[in-house]
């Protein structure tokens, strides 16, 4: 085992404690590690990281159930056409890009046009991290608001079929600044919605006969389910807004990383 297996197995663990603490935030380690560290293509990195962010989103879940930080109806109107949007584009969208396709004049690859994607998810998640939270619009003051909901879950779907991430970053806003939840409450609901759709997501490129390295994709994903544990444990100690600042500049790093190898 090379410096960079272990650095790769050791990230797993990584992952899982950022779900754990955020809500999210998981696959925007677990993608690069899989393809930069672990060898696996950008296509078979985005199913395999459904599987693991499912299975760590679900002990995350379990967690927070077990304090009552989980809003099942507003999870539930957020993961419903999630659901829909994620296996859509696992089933069908990948498989109908080509291999290879002009753009502007330069050839490009599947592989790398799901990099690119994936490295502007991640600069919009470092942003949501980074800047000060919103004030919550809440559905008592706006109920127009309630329509995002429903509609950011078939967008954050969409993004999670495409490129193997949950969407953690993109859902907590959503929860905090149009249902009014407080930030752990949010986190947890996070956690349930990612499971859901993350598994949905995963079944759907199964139906397409990806292979799967069964043996990688379970180490890895045990490792990132300790993790989550850990996470879920740690996070009524430490000071969330440090955290989520933190791990923005740290994801932001790795978006300019990805972006500069595929450009």
């Amino acid at each position: 085992m090379d410096i960079l297996e272990i650095l790769g197995w050791i990230s797993a663990m990584v992952a899982g404690i950022v779900m754990g603490l955020l809500g999210g935030g998981g696959s925007t380690i677990a993608v690069p590690v899989l393809v930069f560290l672990l060898g696996v293509s950008p296509v078979n990195a985005t199913a395999y990281s459904l599987f693991i962010v499912g299975c760590a989103a679900t002990i995350g879940t379990w967690g927070s159930m077990k304090r009552d930080q989980v809003d099942f109806k507003t999870g539930m109107t957020f993961a419903i056409p999630s659901l829909f949007a994620v296996y859509v584009v696992q089933r069908w969208g990948i498989p109908a890009i080509p291999e290879q396709w002009n753009a502007w004049g330069h050839i490009m690859s599947r592989d790398s046009l799901i990099m690119l994607v994936f490295s502007i998810l991640m600069f919009g998640a470092a942003r949501s991290m980074i800047r000060e939270n919103p004030a919550p619009i809440g559905a008592s003051k706006n109920k127009i608001a309630l329509w995002f909901v429903p509609l950011e879950g078939l967008v954050v779907g969409a993004l999670t079929g495409l490129v193997g991430a949950g969407g953690g970053f993109l859902i907590i806003p959503a929860l905090v600044l149009f249902t009014g939840l407080n930030m752990q409450v949010a986190i947890g609901t996070s956690l349930l919605i990612i499971s859901m759709k993350s598994f949905v997501g995963f079944f759907g490129a199964l139906s397409n006969g990806f292979p799967m390295d069964w043996t990688l994709l379970l180490s890895f994903a045990s490792l990132t389910m300790v993790g989550t544990y850990l996470g879920t444990k740690w996070r009524k100690h430490l000071d969330s807004n440090l955290l989520k600042k933190a791990f923005g500049w740290f994801i932001l790093v790795m978006a300019i990383g990805i972006l500069a190898s595929e450009l």
